[in-house]
């Protein structure tokens, strides 16, 4: 299982170690964008919806926390991909909903594409014969 916690990590760290984890960090942190942004491409909802979402989609395989998704949220808002109101949830408690912004689909759309090139070229190299195997 891979926990989603994109937050810059706490502890300093030298050389190629530090610049692993804050690779690390900004490729999950892209990841959940994207899963945020497509959480929304049905509609507004609010943060534990978006939240469930994810959850659904992605199975046991990626656990989200809130004290990653909340800042999250705000980050793409401030980045203008969504936008927050505030309304009335299914169990009738005050809610922030969140919806996507124009530039958020387009942002879904373009870095979507971009996430399934990315990745197919990892799993393809990953399936790969390793370097300097020879076939026997």
């Amino acid at each position: 299982m891979i926990t989603m916690d994109a937050r810059e990590p706490e502890t300093v760290r030298r050389g190629r170690e530090i610049a692993m984890t804050r690779s690390r960090a900004n490729l999950l942190r892209g990841a959940l964008d994207l899963l945020i942004l497509k959480a929304l491409s049905g509609g507004p909802a609010h943060g534990y919806g978006v939240m469930e979402w994810i959850e659904r989609a992605v199975g046991d395989e990626v656990l989200v926390e809130e004290g990653t998704l909340y800042p999250a949220l705000h980050r793409l808002q401030e980045k203008g991909w969504i936008e927050a109101e505030w309304g009335t949830s299914e169990n009738n408690r005050r809610a922030k909903f969140y919806s996507l912004t124009a530039e958020g689909i387009s942002r879904l759309e373009v870095d979507g594409r971009a996430w399934h090139a990315f990745t197919a070229a990892v799993s393809r190299a990953l399936g790969s014969e390793r370097p300097g195997a020879t076939e026997a």
